[in-house]
């Protein structure tokens, strides 16, 4: 399962995140090898992004993380 919820608060609208070029290889759910996890899940937040027609919502946290405040 691929966990990128420590890179949601990061990224930008249009799923832009800024990552560093470390060489850390990681492979998504399909196979697919990345450099590092950070630029695997920038891949996953485009590939979000573009499926919900260029709109995320930026730091939404999952029900199962939310707490009530």
């Amino acid at each position: 399962q691929d966990d990128c919820s420590e890179f949601r608060s990061q990224f930008e609208a249009g799923g832009r995140l800024s990552c560093t070029r470390e060489n850390a290889p990681v492979r998504d759910a399909s196979g697919k090898q990345h450099t590092n996890k950070c630029l695997m899940c920038a891949d996953k937040f485009k590939k979000e992004a573009q499926r919900g027609g260029g709109t995320i919502q930026r730091n939404k946290l999952p029900a199962s993380e939310r707490t009530n405040q």
